[in-house]
């Protein structure tokens, strides 16, 4: 049940970082040691990412670089995600595109527009909107998966929880739980998708800041 990978290649690709950075980076204690993962392919040994993870790390790494120093920024990166205190409305987010409109016409309270919510209410859209741009649930399901989190996220607290949203025989269901508790499911279970909120928490709270905030 392995979550969502980026190899080191496609990380560079996308973020327009150089092997350099990136390395340097992990000396200074940016970039987890645990998040380079060095598994087997065809062409041989090849290192692979958390994919939310490491994409919000480096977007907000990106984003500060400027204004602290490497040093600032590890102390500031060893923050809980818990500690994010942003707050925007509707209207916010969508002229900053941190989601996309019809995630947020649909989940983001529209009748309240001009209301701010929550960081913990923009993640919840933030989880539902991310599998859908990659395809992976419809929107029945996303339906679902944003009342679950809606009515469970908050009873986790601080320790944050990890999603699993899996089908079998055509049928979808998502399983919450504490982060790194070791489900196992029965043979024909196919895991889509694996989440945690702390990833999504890192990779939104990138995108939320890209303007300053």
């Amino acid at each position: 049940m392995e979550e969502d990978l980026i190899s080191k290649k496609e990380l560079l690709d996308e973020t327009g970082i150089s092997y350099g950075q990136l390395y340097r980076w992990k000396r200074k204690q940016l970039i987890p040691e645990e998040w380079f993962i060095r598994k087997s392919t065809f062409t041989g040994q090849e290192t692979f990412f958390p994919r939310a993870r490491i994409l919000g790390r480096v977007q907000h790494i990106l984003q500060k670089k400027d204004d602290l120093s490497l040093d600032e920024l590890a102390d500031q990166l060893s923050e809980p995600a818990s500690s994010y205190r942003i707050s925007l409305t509707v209207s916010q987010l969508k002229e900053r595109n941190i989601v996309s409109v019809s995630s947020l016409e649909r989940f983001g309270r529209p009748e309240a527009e001009g209301l701010p919510l929550s960081f913990e209410q923009i993640l919840n859209v933030f989880a539902a909107d991310w599998l859908l741009s990659k395809g992976e649930l419809s929107w029945e399901e996303a339906d679902r998966l944003y009342q679950t989190l809606e009515s469970h996220a908050p009873g986790y607290g601080e320790k944050g929880w990890e999603l699993f949203f899996v089908r079998k025989m055509g049928v979808s269901f998502f399983i919450m739980a504490l982060p790194g508790a070791g489900l196992a499911f029965e043979e024909g279970v196919r895991l889509v998708s694996r989440l945690r909120s702390a990833d999504l928490a890192e990779l939104l709270n990138g995108r939320l800041t890209e303007g300053g905030l």
